[in-house]
């Protein structure tokens, strides 16, 4: 696939080009989530705020306000078409055919809509609102972060020249290559892309995993777009995300069931999907208390997504925690998916994907050539590793810019469940700085489920 981006970019239409062109674009997980809140929770209503953590960006004075309700009205527009219906009924994910149930996606194809919005700016920052049914507000997540970074690309691509845009793409593409080389070749590497939310645009985005899937083969293991993966033949990547054990734990009555909604959400997931993706977030209130009081079947579950915490500590935590209940860690999975970009993927890959030699830090792993050095490590995975590489896969153009600036840098954006039937939803996470919902909350969800192995970290992305 070969696109004249900088040629797209200085002619193009912005007004007239739609940023959703399919509801299949969006994270895999998203869908997943979906027909389990529309199995056992149709009739509660969520609530689903904007966040910009890279606060020094005013993003209401970056973007057009009225253009971006034009951009999500027209999503609202969307409608699920046939042949996707037709994919998502048919195709095998994860190794099985028929996740989606029949009625479910009559439901989509018959009833599904997304909710209304409200949309303002307030302090220079755009203040977005989704509320309705949590079958009509979950999928907007998505929509919403991509339609808004793509917003703030296009405002920047729009003072500069054709020639100015073609060099800001072909360095983009060369330290794509340069990324891409460095990971070709690293045995047991696993990668996918986790990039739909903070990616540049939607074309960059395809033109990236595209990129991806030619030049790595096996090591790329799929998207987590739905839409790509579908039109690309890739696997489509994903499990679920906090928003459900938020969720849960927002409609708990007594302090117990509040603490008890983290196993309840993956008892009633696995019931929901027979066994099958079986991929835990253990972060949403604390790895370290999730993983002490949790009852032994959960150590059955294939593995865990690290998201906030330290993936060093994190992936030892987890190790350990499995030995100690009698699991083999090498029959498990960590999913490393916060902040991900060549260095970290590597040395990661290093520290789990085989045994270091002592006095060997993941540091030193920096080329592919580095882990056929049997100096440095022994083969043999102590866990099996996969990255999940966001931001910095779909998005990075810093230092790209010809004229200079960091306009093209991408912004920490997040849009998360606030209510749930008129109660506030709450997100501790393992970094203090993560942390979401009224303050009052947020300290009375720490009394009750502690701060042990959480940290203060900054928040890049």
């Amino acid at each position: 696939m070969i696109v004249n981006l900088a040629r797209r970019a200085h002619d193009h239409n912005w007004e007239l080009d739609p940023i959703t062109r399919s509801l299949l674009d969006t994270d895999f997980y998203k869908l997943l989530m979906l027909q389990f809140i529309w199995k056992h929770f149709r009739a509660t209503r969520a609530t689903f705020t904007l966040l910009n953590r890279t606060n020094s960006v005013p993003l209401g004075k970056v973007i057009r306000v009225e253009e971006l309700r034009e951009q999500l009205e027209a999503t609202r527009k969307v409608r699920f078409h046939k042949s996707e219906l037709i994919w998502l009924a048919g195709n095998t994910f994860y190794g099985r055919r028929g996740m989606f149930e029949p009625a479910f996606l009559e439901w989509l194809e018959r009833d599904f809509r997304l909710s209304d919005f409200e949309l303002s700016v307030e302090d220079g920052q755009i203040a977005l609102r989704f509320e309705g049914l949590w079958t009509e507000s979950t999928l907007w997540e998505i929509y919403a972060l991509s339609a808004i970074d793509e917003l703030k690309s296009r405002a920047s691509l729009k003072v500069l020249s054709e020639f100015e845009i073609d060099i800001l793409y072909a360095r983009a593409k060369t330290r794509l290559w340069e990324k891409m080389e460095r990971l070709r070749g690293v045995p047991g590497l696993n990668v996918s892309d986790f990039g739909t939310r903070r990616r540049h645009s939607f074309l960059w985005h395809e033109y990236v995993v595209k990129a991806m899937s030619d030049v790595l083969g096996d090591i790329f293991a799929g998207s987590s777009n739905t839409y790509l993966a579908y039109k690309h033949d890739l696997e489509a990547i994903g499990t679920n995300a906090h928003e459900l054990p938020m969720a849960m734990a927002a409609l708990a009555d007594t302090d117990e069931e509040l603490k008890q909604a983290q196993y309840r959400m993956l008892e009633l997931w696995q019931k929901t999907y027979q066994g099958e993706l079986l991929i835990m977030l253990p972060d949403t209130f604390g790895t370290t208390q999730f993983l002490r009081d949790a009852p032994d079947w959960v150590a059955g579950w294939t593995g865990q997504r690290i998201d906030s915490k330290d993936p060093y500590i994190a992936g030892d935590e987890y190790i350990e925690w499995l030995v100690q209940r009698g699991c083999d860690p090498g029959q498990k999975r960590i999913i490393a998916s916060d902040g991900m970009d060549v260095d970290t993927i590597l040395g990661l890959q290093a520290y789990f994907g085989g045994t270091m030699r002592k006095g060997v830090s993941p540091a030193d792993f920096r080329r592919a050539e580095d882990f056929a050095d049997s100096a440095k490590w022994t083969p043999g995975p102590r866990i099996r590793f996969s990255a999940g590489w966001g931001t910095y896969l779909t998005n990075d153009f810093r230092n790209c810019n010809p004229r200079g600036d960091e306009s093209f840098d991408p912004v920490s954006l997040v849009c998360k469940l606030a209510e749930v039937d008129g109660r506030p939803a709450v997100k501790l996470s393992d970094n203090y700085s993560k942390a979401m919902g009224p303050l009052a909350e947020i300290e009375r969800y720490r009394r009750i489920f502690g701060i042990a192995g959480v940290c203060d970290a900054p928040v890049a992305v």
